[in-house]
């Protein structure tokens, strides 16, 4: 009878118009914001108005795009070429410009209707980071890092910078259209997700040696990959599992693969449930498709709750605005939130082993700050406003260790919080 009454209403409502046309699909579409419309935002909840709300998120982007270039920017502009202007985010405490940062600085710029900010950070993604050759291991890709000079410290991808370059494509093209060329925003977004999993497996040589690049999913288990790269790709990291964007992907995307993504959201968020520890929530950095911790010799912390792993908490806190379909993703919230506040809400380090135990870095992060605000979206316990209300007393991320990453979460999670990050279905 419930699951009756719940297709019932579920009409209904298509029938007086207030589930949005983008969301009628075959698909099972949940009962959040991608059926609804309708975003939760926190900030207003706690009592702050709308002008105090849009004041702070101009403020942090302003700082963080167009602040002092050798203090607060993390976004330059680099000249023009045939098709604009061109501009980077750079990861200033490691001097380069990585994939991650390009994609999100292009979804902060759609989400705050940025136009001429994520035309130039695209061009220069596609100008500097895509691998066109059709003999290149990684052609259909993007290089994960590049020197400021626009050369390459890797000529291999990293799939947590193709997954928002896809969504923020799809957005951008339902905020403004499709252009030409580059700019064709639904036409490249279709074509990076076909690579990303239908990618053959090649080997050849980069600048760095021989490679051998596959798809970035694991067809059996229905998840992304660590890399496509075979050496290393033979795990996950819990950080790059997306099922909200999966969920889209499944409406959007080319039409061979909608189940495949749909089927993929599920197992993203089963996956969650594994991956964290039962007592804390915490996630390790990276994690085997049975969701037990990877200990790997190049990255000690791999097994730990490190600086990926903090990503993982707003991943899932979003998907249960948009979607409401695990409601386990609430009691992960809670959990998590239950753990950071029983190690002082305004003192807490940003590295753990899983079960708490052992604080492994003291420093209290800014862009955990943030992250863990977003899991409010999620959490049913009073103790969540609490952590709304730590993020919005955060100052803009400014020191040299914090601009990049911390700033970056900083200024998305604003958007997540405010109700303003939104689903645009695209042209």
């Amino acid at each position: 009878m419930r699951k009756f009454n719940h297709i019932a209403n579920y009409l209904i409502m298509l029938v007086v118009g207030s589930v949005p046309a983008f969301a009628q699909s075959k698909y099972n579409n949940g009962s959040g914001a991608f059926a609804t419309g309708k975003y939760r935002n926190l900030f207003k909840e706690e009592g702050h108005s709308a002008k105090e709300i849009d004041a702070k998120i101009k403020a942090g982007f302003k700082q963080l795009f167009f602040g002092e270039p050798d203090s607060e920017a993390v976004y330059f502009p680099v000249g023009k070429n045939a098709n604009g202007p061109l501009a980077y985010i750079s990861d200033v405490p490691h001097n380069d410009i990585r994939s991650e940062g390009m994609s999100y600085g292009m979804m902060i710029a759609v989400q705050l209707n940025k136009k001429t900010v994520f035309d130039a950070l695209w061009n220069y993604a596609i100008t500097n980071m895509y691998i066109s050759a059709k003999e290149h291991p990684s052609e259909g890709y993007f290089s994960w890092s590049l020197k400021r000079d626009g050369q390459p410290n890797a000529e291999s991808p990293a799939p947590d910078g193709e997954e928002y370059f896809v969504t923020a494509l799809y957005f951008a093209s339902g905020r403004w259209g499709n252009g030409s060329g580059i700019y064709n925003y639904h036409a490249w977004a279709d074509k990076i997700l076909t690579a990303m999993r239908h990618h053959p497996l090649k080997k050849g040589l980069t600048k760095f040696g021989p490679r051998t690049i596959g798809n970035m999913v694991n067809e059996e288990k229905k998840m992304i990959r660590f890399v496509p790269a075979t050496e290393t790709g033979g795990f996950s990291d819990p950080s790059y599992h997306l099922p909200h964007f999966y969920e889209l992907w499944a409406r959007w995307g080319p039409t061979e693969d909608r189940d495949f993504w749909y089927a993929a959201a599920d197992s993203s968020r089963a996956f969650f449930t594994k991956a964290t520890n039962p007592s804390t929530g915490l996630a390790p950095d990276y994690a085997n498709f049975d969701g037990t911790p990877v200990v790997i010799r190049w990255n000690k912390h791999a097994a730990d709750f490190s600086f990926d792993a903090w990503r993982v908490a707003s991943n899932w806190s979003v998907d249960w605005l948009w979607f409401k379909k695990t409601p386990e993703e609430q009691l992960l919230s809670d959990r998590i939130q239950a753990f950071f506040a029983s190690k002082g809400l305004a003192t807490y380090g940003c590295q753990f082993t899983l079960d708490g135990i052992q604080q492994l870095d003291s420093r209290h992060a800014s862009g955990l700050v943030a992250t863990n605000a977003v899991a409010s979206l999620a959490a049913k316990q009073p103790l969540s406003q609490k952590y709304v209300a730590a993020l919005w007393d955060q100052p803009v991320p400014q020191k040299l260790v914090e601009r990049y990453y911390d700033g970056l979460l900083y200024i998305m999670s604003l958007l997540h919080c405010s109700g303003n990050y939104k689903i645009y279905p695209p042209k």
